[in-house]
């Protein structure tokens, strides 16, 4: 898989994420072992734990009163990514074709 985000962009992301003033709920999916965490509402600290080195995608759950606020975000930050749904993929890795946000 290649490489497609940096500790900033990601950064980036939990900074903009954790001053919404409503919960925005993510999980993301570690490239080397597979594992997927659970959802979780918490960017500031939960977010970083582990650094982002490894994080092949991160998902975030889109309701009705985070959506508008949560793609403007990442379109100002520039990612990799796809909606699918209620939920917003950002893509750290992958093989292949893909859009941004």
């Amino acid at each position: 898989m290649s490489p497609l985000m940096n500790n900033t962009k990601w950064d980036e992301i939990r900074l903009a994420m954790s001053v919404f003033e409503g919960a925005i709920h993510w999980r993301t999916k570690d490239a080397e072992s597979g594992y997927i965490s659970r959802w979780d509402a918490e960017w500031f600290h939960h977010f970083r734990i582990g650094n982002y080195k490894y994080i092949e995608w991160l998902e975030i759950c889109l309701t009705n009163d985070n959506t508008s606020y949560v793609i403007s975000k990442l379109k100002e930050i520039r990612v990799p990514g796809e909606i699918d749904g209620d939920v917003l993929r950002v893509y750290g890795y992958k093989d292949g074709f893909v859009d941004f946000i």
